[in-house]
């Protein structure tokens, strides 16, 4: 998008309101939601005419509207929060908000895992700690599992005990990757690394190398890797949702997705799934359980995945409330 569809774009959002542009928002890529916010972060006034040629330009029936926030920060931190929840938006805010360019590690959210482990792997696990923590658990997960299982484990220890990071921490990197959060020493630190990034990130690696990395850790610091399983949350801790949780999450999940993640399930935690259906639905289930064959470890705990994504997501819209604990998933 150039700079005038930029401009169009976010004079638009500012005319829609907060909550119809963060649902404009949650339908945007990282890279446009951060563009996007930095244009709406400059716009500090908007001629009438102006505002007239963008509503023309995108629908006649909005040519009316004509009133803009005052405070464009504000207006970007809340509909961000709206749209992203408190933890993913307040990265953007602050790269937004303090101008900070991020291109470097946004590229790197559109490389695939193996290209981008390849890129890293031979950096400090100091500088590898630095830029996962800027990418999406899931991600990052993966360009861990790319990596030697000693700089997995060395990389995951200094991610646990990360507290934040200065602006100028990450110029160390190559040139091209990271030119991000300038403005010194004065810039207050990002929110990232820490216990429950650690978690996060982990919770992704799968049943067979999560168990050595939290040993890695423990070897080295006990206390650290017990406080990192507290905050994990595994396929068998949703027997700690109560069961108006329980029923949330269930409505968010497809019956083949259930029915082959409870391949690796416990008898507990298939017979809370069944007492929290239908009794129509639990006898259907119990015959697909009962009818489906061996299945493949790696496509139950895919399965498993996609179901702990629709958790979280509940988790950090406050639909659910989630306990502590952790534990490795058993092979099937």
């Amino acid at each position: 998008m150039d700079e005038e569809g930029l401009s169009d774009a976010a004079i638009l959002l500012m005319s829609l309101g907060e909550e119809e542009a963060a649902e404009v928002f949650r339908h945007l890529s990282p890279k446009e939601v951060q563009k996007l916010g930095e244009t709406i972060a400059k716009t500090r006034a908007v001629t009438k005419e102006r505002v007239d040629e963008v509503m023309v330009k995108f629908t006649a029936a909005a040519g009316a509207q004509s009133l803009l926030v005052t405070d464009t920060s504000n207006y970007v931190r809340s509909v961000l929060k709206r749209a992203l929840g408190d933890d993913k938006a307040s990265l953007l805010i602050d790269r937004i908000l303090q101008g900070g360019d991020v291109s470097g590690i946004e590229s790197l959210k559109w490389m695939d895992p193996v290209s981008v482990a390849e890129l890293i792997r031979n950096e400090h696990p100091q500088i590898v700690a630095a830029i996962l923590v800027h990418l999406d658990f899931e991600q990052a997960a993966a360009i861990l599992k790319n990596l030697s299982e000693r700089q997995r484990n060395e990389v995951m220890l200094r991610v646990a005990t990360l507290e934040g990071i200065q602006p100028t921490a990450l110029k160390d990197l190559n040139e091209v990757l990271y030119k991000v959060l300038a403005g010194g020493d004065k810039v207050r630190k990002s929110s990232l690394g820490g216990v429950k990034t650690a978690a996060e990130i982990i919770n992704f690696l799968g049943a067979s190398i999560e168990g050595t990395v939290i040993e890695s850790i423990r070897s080295q610091d006990s206390d650290l890797a017990q406080k990192i399983m507290d905050k994990m949350f595994v396929f068998e801790d949703m027997l700690k949702l109560d069961n108006a949780g329980f029923q949330a999450v269930l409505k968010e999940i497809s019956s083949e997705t259930l029915v082959v993640a409870l391949k690796g399930g416990s008898a507990e935690l298939k017979e809370k799934v069944l007492s929290n259906m239908s009794s129509r639905a639990a006898e259907t289930l119990k015959e697909d359980l009962e009818s489906r064959g061996p299945m493949r470890l790696s496509e139950v705990e895919a399965q498993q995945k996609e179901i702990l994504k629709v958790v979280r997501r509940l988790a950090d819209e406050g639909t659910i409330v989630l306990g502590g604990g952790g534990g490795d998933d058993a092979l099937i």
